[in-house]
């Protein structure tokens, strides 16, 4: 059994907030990025929530200078945005702000954004994007962590795509990392000395691993062998567009790609909203080969966690409540 803490949503803000501003962020700033940790944990994501402001912190990018975040190139419909080396947690979400606006002045927007990292999950920004009305598809490279399909040495990021799409309620929303496991629950299991499932990654030197810190020297396999490597490559590609070789002159690190545009731009979009209904309802009733398991729809287990999670708070592992409640107290005797 795992020794951790439960906190409500306020006391795990309050941390949060805290804990970045210990390490050098401001109050917007933190507020930003702790909403999305918060919420990442909400939805039952435990590595994507405050785990990663150790993660932050332990970045050397987090202690180089940053500039303002700035657009330097853009027309009516697109834009691209040097992130000014601003955590992507933050700059990322600006990215996705200003796609919005775009989208529902102009009816569809591409917003790249480069010269940032760590951005935490696609389907934050996807569920913003859809909750104004709006469909989004949103790609994101990274830095070499994930190997290519026959490879021993690192080429992609864990790549994630995901699409955002308005329903009238709680959005639909499909969110998927093209490894065979993310880098941050990678990290949390080496910060809790967790192994790794077999068959997940490869050590340094090639050779199958179940340690986390020794696949984070290594390579973590993509999801569904060379279907998921290709959409890696894919997604890698896209980011370009998005400005990935701009900031350190490497076409293998991170950016950030958003399309998004109004349904009403295809056909009326109570018709599309009623479609997808149908569509939903007709997986839904799928028969499942698990009586006790029905037909897994995206997203919708995530609202579930994030409704009963309000009320019965967020679990976060012991070590990194005490680690980030160190973070806290050093800054308080600076």
């Amino acid at each position: 059994m795992r020794d951790e803490v439960h906190l409500s949503v306020a006391a795990a803000t309050k941390l949060g907030e805290r804990a970045l501003r210990a390490i050098g962020f401001d109050a917007v700033q933190s507020k930003i990025i702790t909403a999305h940790l918060v919420d990442a944990a909400l939805c039952g994501h435990r590595f994507a929530g405050l785990p990663r402001i150790l993660t932050i912190n332990e970045d050397p990018r987090t202690r180089e200078p940053r500039t303002p975040i700035k657009v330097v190139h853009e027309t009516e419909v697109s834009a691209l945005v040097d992130g000014g080396n601003h955590v992507g947690y933050y700059a990322v979400h600006r990215a996705a702000q200003l796609a919005i606006r775009k989208a529902r002045k102009h009816r569809i927007a591409v917003v790249g954004l480069y010269r940032s990292h760590l951005s935490g999950r696609n389907a934050y920004y996807l569920e913003m994007i859809a909750r104004a009305g709006l469909v989004g598809i949103h790609v994101a490279s990274a830095a070499p962590i994930v190997l290519p399909h026959g490879g021993a040495k690192a080429a992609f990021g864990t790549n994630p795509i995901g699409f955002g799409f308005p329903t009238g309620g709680d959005p639909f929303i499909v969110d998927l990392g093209t490894a065979a496991m993310m880098r941050g629950e990678v990290i949390l299991r080496s910060r809790l000395g967790l192994p790794l499932p077999d068959g997940t990654a490869i050590d340094a030197q090639g050779r199958p691993t179940t340690d986390p810190a020794e696949a984070l020297k290594g390579g973590i396999f993509t999801f569904g062998g060379h279907r998921g490597s290709a959409l890696a490559f894919g997604i890698q590609a896209m980011c370009l567009l998005a400005g990935a070789a701009l900031a350190r002159g490497s076409v293998q690190d991170f950016a950030y790609l958003f399309v998004v545009f109004d349904p009403a731009i295809l056909m009326p979009p109570r018709q599309f909203r009623a479609q997808l209904k149908k569509l939903i309802e007709a997986v839904r009733a799928v028969p499942p080969l698990d009586p006790e398991e029905p037909v897994r729809i995206p997203s919708e287990r995530a609202f579930r966690e994030r409704k009963r999670r309000r009320k019965e708070g967020i679990p976060v592992d012991r070590a990194v409540y005490d680690q980030l409640r160190a973070l806290i107290e050093r800054a308080r005797k600076k």
